[in-house]
């Protein structure tokens, strides 16, 4: 094993930046959109047109957060698995960016006009990209500090 300023910055940004990564999906995608629907005074427009303001920016903020983890991985390059883990959330991203995004945000669009629309795997979709992301992140988090540990 690497010893060193180098490896440890890396590894120490690696899970810094996962870490924080997943607590902002939990806060965001786990707790405080599932119970805004749950407020009985929020009309089902306006919860809707909130989420949608969220996901907007919180998937910018993601496609940050993506760039500098992958940066920090390449730097901390121990075993292809990490690259590869990293890879798979920057493609979660980029499909929920550039495709389930806008899909959803049509759907909203309907609703607030008052269309009523069948059930959607679009959802489903995003929230299985979701639960996937933040497992990868814990991985990638966890890993990066039993490595801090180990230098």
């Amino acid at each position: 094993m690497t010893t060193g300023p180098r490896p440890t910055l890396a590894s120490g940004m690696t899970a810094s930046l996962a870490l924080v990564w997943l607590g902002m999906l939990i806060g965001v995608s786990f707790l405080a959109t599932p119970v805004k629907f749950e407020a009985p005074s929020l009309s089902l427009p306006v919860a809707l047109e909130v989420g949608h303001v969220t996901f907007k920016l919180f998937s910018r903020v993601e496609i940050a957060l993506a760039a500098l983890l992958m940066i920090a991985l390449l730097a901390a390059f121990r075993r292809a698995a990490d690259l590869i883990a990293g890879a798979l959330l920057v493609a979660a991203v980029g499909l929920q960016s550039l495709w389930l995004l806008p899909v959803l945000d049509a759907r909203i669009e309907a609703v607030i006009a008052g269309a009523p629309l069948p059930a959607s795997r679009h959802h489903f979709g995003y929230a299985a990209l979701e639960a996937g992301k933040a497992v990868v992140l814990a991985v990638i988090g966890f890993r990066a500090l039993r490595r801090l540990r180990g230098v």
